[in-house]
C-alpha cells in the first residue's frame, strides 16, 4: 500500500492563470480547486501532497532537485513539455515515478503541442480531462507506488 507516501505536485508555466486564461481550452477551474480536489483525494488514499508551481524552468528543476526524496510526482509542465529538455533530465535524474498530466488532449492540438520531452521519463501521461486528469494521474501514480513499493 501507498499510505505514507509523499507525493509532489508540479505546475508549469501559466497555470497561476487557471480559471481566466482561455476557458474554452483549459476550463474555468482554478489552481486552487485542483489543490482542492487532490487534497481530498488525498486523505482517502493515505497519502501527503506538497504542491509547487513556477512560471520559471529553473525554479522547477530547483524544487525537483530539493525534493528528490519524495515518492512520487505528478507533473503538469505546460508549455515545459514541448520545450525542455532540461526539465526532462531532472525528472530523469532525480530517479522518482512520475506522471505528466494535462487538462487538454494535447495530441488533438497545435502540431508543436503533440511532442513531450517529459513522458520519456514518465511512468506514464494523462490528457484532456480538465482537472480529472490530476486526479487520474494522482490515483494511478498510487497505484503504482501500491505494487512497486521498492522503486
Amino acid at each position: 500500500m501507498a499510505e505514507g507516501k509523499k507525493i509532489l505536485v508540479v505546475n508549469g508555466p501559466n497555470l497561476n492563470l487557471l480559471g481566466t486564461r482561455e476557458p474554452e481550452i483549459y476550463g474555468d477551474k482554478t489552481l486552487d480547486d485542483v489543490r482542492a480536489l487532490l487534497l481530498a483525494a488525498a486523505g482517502k488514499l493515505g497519502v501527503s501532497l506538497d504542491f509547487f508551481q513556477s512560471n520559471v524552468e529553473g525554479d522547477i528543476i530547483n524544487y525537483l532537485h530539493k525534493n528528490r526524496v519524495a515518492d512520487g510526482l505528478v507533473i503538469n509542465p505546460a508549455a515545459f513539455t514541448h520545450t525542455s529538455i532540461a526539465l526532462r533530465d531532472a525528472i530523469a535524474a532525480i530517479g522518482i515515478p512520475a506522471v505528466e498530466v494535462h487538462l487538454s488532449n494535447i495530441h488533438a492540438r497545435e502540431e508543436f503541442r503533440r511532442v513531450s520531452y517529459i513522458a520519456p521519463v514518465c511512468i506514464g501521461q494523462i490528457s484532456g480531462f480538465g482537472i480529472q486528469s490530476y486526479l487520474l494521474g494522482l490515483e494511478a501514480l498510487v497505484d503504482y507506488l501500491s505494487v512497486n513499493l521498492g522503486k
